[in-house]
């Protein structure tokens, strides 16, 4: 190979390196139950997120930090659930106010401003393990509710512990 033939491969290879780092994450990601509790301990501190796949601790004199989701809703049905469709996963009864997500820790309570206001929710429960970890399933108690609820596109606030 020749020497102007070694350099075109080298900033080649260099120039697909820096688009390949400067892309986007795409894709959702399941966070085991360790990985969870280290996010809590960012939770604890506060997080910010950037670009809706990084979440980075922020100084704990800021607001609440938001979150963008796509919100669905489920209720106690066999076909919705696994076959306890009573009991969350985190072994609680499923009441007005749970919700499920695959990215915040048990016990998280959360805001959802554009469509109730300051009704406080709490995860509680688990969605399947290849929904994002950006979707948040809210409890209802009949099918048909949950239906009408549909699919929305909204963002979340994430109180303190």
């Amino acid at each position: 190979m020749s020497q102007n033939n070694k350099e075109f491969y080298i900033i080649t290879l260099i120039v697909l390196g820096i688009i390949i780092s400067s892309l986007p994450v795409f894709g959702s990601k399941t966070f085991n139950q360790e990985e969870l509790s280290s996010l809590n301990v960012f939770l604890t501190n506060k997080l910010a997120m950037t670009e809706q796949n990084t979440l980075l601790p922020i100084n704990s004199q800021s607001e609440n930090i938001k979150m963008d989701v796509i919100a669905t809703a489920y209720s106690s049905t066999i076909w919705e659930t696994d076959d306890t469709p009573f009991v969350t996963a985190s072994q609680t009864q499923v009441r007005d106010g749970i919700i499920a997500n695959n990215l915040l820790p048990f016990n998280t309570r959360v805001k959802i401003p554009e469509l109730y206001g300051d009704k406080i929710f709490v995860v509680e429960d688990r969605m399947h393990y290849l929904k994002s970890p950006y979707q948040i399933d809210l409890w209802f108690p009949s099918r048909e509710e949950a239906t009408d609820f549909g699919v929305k596109r909204t963002y979340i606030e994430v109180l303190d512990n």
